[in-house]
């Protein structure tokens, strides 16, 4: 058995090797090692910065957070927006101050994911995002609902989430304030996106009863080390603060959203047609993908790789006996009762074991295991309706159970190693336990890799054994294709004039994805610019890094090796992935846990 005490003892006997040869950043600080004045001044900036954020936004607005549960939520008002800008205006300064050339390896690889932050920081406020905190598939307050789904351990937990729920009117308030400059200036989702949207607002404005509102979760079943007679303190203050502060807050945010806000919601689609939009779908292909490319180069690249997987796809349709056109296949696969579960535990069920046989493979593909477990849930009843088929992070791989006919079997295998592991539930927490990296390295995600990362895995289950049959692997093709789809989707909707309809027919036509989930989807899109661009272009690099190491290593190559230095880097740039998959080749494909490999 190899304990992690020899993980770590082999790593600091060959680390300082591997750093003479230029191969491997070291994450472990050595005394004798000095360090420049350049990089005592980069670690001051982002460690000053990095506590100022947390203590302004950590813990809040992620159901997927395990952070102490505050006390209070962010004011969000103009005069506080604006004074986040000139902070980071600040640091961005002083970060051009700092010699680059004098850090370390290591730093270098640190100053670059610290500038990107604080350059898309400073974007965010330049375009005034805050007006326009909702989409699609995420709004300010069904973030907000999502603390109720955290772990509550002590009495101050309770307290805490008291505090911030007495504190929603205000926040309401000033969001609602926000929306309403947005729409003055016409930047809002567009109307057609957000229609039926009021159930997440009713489930709270309109609870059947205490029990019932999802504010109230924490207090059905309480931790035991609460006292019974602080139990029912803490359940009669909840109940008179979600009565008379929450579900009021509730009633005039739907009553905002419903007479007043969606119905004078924009009634374009394109990212290009908001104040300043080419500049503004720019800056989102370069946030969601950390890659300098056009829209018409991602559109391009989209429509090649469809028509390249449009091949797979035909294969494998005849390998699994089906006689017939692809129209009809497709037909087939979205109307057969045989592909569709029967119960919400039935799906539950499913992808758990479909986790579990994973579990049974992943020291063969993975030298490093997260010690963090997940748990596998249904979505949330309020918000089912308009999310996506999955979701997946550190703790939780959420399954949508709503609408089962539109939940096809033959994908949950590719959905499941996508949302669970070794996916964002695995990539994840292996991010969250480098002790080494600094915190807004390891807590950031950038969309490029992590859901890059997510969508190789999909792939990676071909060579794992974890597709059955030719519908599964069809479904892991139909993800890869649902994904390429997107880059030809998104920039045809911002970019290139599309309408809603013809979207939705484009997916309707290449993928054997449910007309549930082409709608949900193309909404997101058209709400949500740029970030369905991540996805394939994300792992097209991390292939690419895979086909390089692979080339130049022979039979040196190691897939444990390989992934283990891919996971070791966090969340960063692309190009660090490609940098990654350099050194990997230099060191002889001895990849960051030699022991392991």
């Amino acid at each position: 058995m190899v304990t992690r005490l020899h993980r770590r003892a082999w790593r600091i006997v060959l680390a300082p090797c591997l750093i003479l040869l230029g191969v491997w950043p070291m994450s472990i600080s050595c005394a004798a090692d000095p360090v420049s004045s350049a990089e005592q001044t980069f670690t001051a900036i982002y460690s000053r910065e990095w506590a100022w954020r947390q203590a302004q936004f950590g813990g809040e607005d992620n159901e997927d957070a395990h952070e102490t549960i505050r006390d209070h939520l962010s004011h969000v008002d103009a005069a506080t927006q604006a004074s986040y800008l000139r902070y980071w205006q600040e640091v961005k300064t002083q970060l051009a101050s700092v010699d680059q050339s004098q850090l370390s390896a290591e730093a270098k690889i640190n100053y670059e994911i610290y500038a990107a932050q604080i350059r898309t920081l400073i974007e965010h406020q330049l375009f005034k995002e805050y007006e326009q905190p909702l989409n699609a598939d995420t709004t300010f307050w069904t973030n907000l609902a999502g603390t109720a789904r955290q772990s509550f351990h002590t009495l101050e937990d309770y307290q805490h989430y008291l505090s911030q729920l007495r504190d929603v009117p205000r926040y309401f308030d000033e969001q609602m304030v926000n929306m309403s400059a947005g729409l003055a200036r016409g930047f809002t989702p567009p109307a057609v996106t957000l229609a039926h949207r009021e159930g997440s607002l009713t489930a709270v404005s309109a609870a059947a009863s205490i029990e019932a509102n999802p504010y109230y979760l924490p207090f059905l079943q309480m931790s035991s080390r609460i006292s019974e007679a602080e139990q029912a303190q803490l359940r009669l203050e909840a109940r008179d603060v979600i009565e008379t502060r929450v579900v009021p807050a509730y009633q005039r945010l739907l009553r905002f959203m419903t007479e007043r806000y969606i119905p004078q919601a924009r009634k374009t689609l394109a990212a290009s047609q908001l104040p300043n939009g080419k500049a503004y779908y720019q800056a989102k292909v370069r946030e969601y993908t950390t890659l300098e490319l056009s829209p018409d180069e991602i559109h391009a690249i989209g429509l090649a790789e469809v028509g390249a997987l449009r091949v797979q796809m035909l294969q494998v349709m005849q390998d699994s006996g089906f006689v017939g056109s692809f129209e009809a296949f497709l037909r087939y696969l979205r109307t057969d009762e045989q592909f569709y579960a029967k119960s919400s535990n039935d799906l539950l069920l499913r992808a758990a074991g479909i986790a579990k046989d994973f579990d049974g493979k992943a020291a063969d593909y993975f030298g490093y295991l997260p010690r963090a477990r997940f748990a596998i849930k249904a979505v949330p009843d309020e918000i089912a309706p308009f999310y996506t088929a999955g979701r997946g992070g550190p703790g939780v791989y959420l399954v949508n159970t709503y609408d089962l006919p539109a939940r096809p079997l033959y994908a949950l295998t590719a959905l499941t190693l996508h949302e669970s592991a070794p996916g964002h539930a695995f990539q994840m927490p292996i991010a969250l336990e480098h002790s080494g990296q600094p915190e807004f390295r390891q807590k950031s995600y950038l969309s490029g890799y992590g859901e890059g990362w997510a969508l190789y895995c999909e792939r990676l289950g071909l060579e794992m054994g974890m597709y059955k049959t030719p519908y599964e692997h069809f479904g892991m093709l139909t993800y890869q294709m649902w994904r390429a789809v997107r880059l030809v989707v998104d920039t045809g909707i911002h970019v290139k004039g599309w309408t809603r309809l013809q979207a939705q027919q484009y997916m309707h036509d290449q993928t054997a994805l449910s007309d549930r989930e082409i709608e949900t989807e193309v909404d997101r899109y058209i709400s949500w610019p740029g970030q369905a661009l991540s996805y394939y272009l994300g792992a097209m690099t991390i292939w690419k890094a895979r086909h390089q190491a692979e080339t130049a290593l022979g039979a040196r190559f190691n897939i444990r090796a390989f992934h283990d230095a891919i996971l070791d880097l966090g969340s960063v740039p692309l190009s660090m992935v490609l940098a990654r998959s350099d050194q990997l080749i230099a060191a002889g494909g001895i990849g960051p846990y030699p022991d392991m490999e």
